[in-house]
């Protein structure tokens, strides 16, 4: 489990020469923001979803997680088909590299979402990895997100455990 950006680099860069690797970066990724797997953690053809973020009621967050350094315009616009396919109000792009000029201007054209209540927020958001690891789910702007889309599992006590010593 990378803990910096060198670590997360290393990983990506393993990712390159063994498939497995890659998508134990891109797990990794996806949980930086609390993200659910979108392929439900099967290898093979992901139709540009590699998580889900759910918010609001019933709202849905498309997650495209790349580790390359040939990122480029042409993702976000891909991005956008997805999220319009699949009915997703928001679709995050979660890149190892910096975005480009191009891309963020893409991904503004895409427009705001809005959610009664609630202030509007970018529909094509762009996060770095560096990002995401300083500031986690925050890095991601959600209306109203649902923090129950993960099962919560039961405390476990360690019962064979020494306890502590009344002197």
């Amino acid at each position: 489990m990378p803990q910096d950006i060198a670590g997360a680099r290393d990983l990506a860069n393993r990712g390159r020469a063994d498939k497995n690797y890659y998508f134990e970066f891109e797990k990794w990724a996806l949980s930086l923001l609390n993200a659910q797997p979108g392929n439900l953690s099967k290898k093979g053809a992901d139709r540009g979803i590699d998580g889900n973020i759910y918010f609001g009621k019933t709202a849905r967050a498309i997650v495209s997680v790349k580790a390359g350094d040939n990122v480029g315009v042409a993702m976000i616009r891909d991005l956008r088909g997805v999220i319009e396919r699949e009915g997703a109000e928001i679709g995050i792009f979660l890149t190892l590299t910096p975005p480009t000029k191009p891309m963020i201007t893409e991904a503004a054209a895409a427009g705001q979402f809005t959610m009664e209540g609630f202030d509007p927020v970018p529909r094509l958001q762009i996060v770095s990895v560096e990002e995401a690891l300083q500031l986690r789910d925050r890095a991601v702007r959600l209306p109203a997100r649902r923090d129950d889309a993960f099962k919560r599992a039961a405390r476990e006590e360690d019962r064979g455990a020494q306890g502590a010593l009344d002197l």
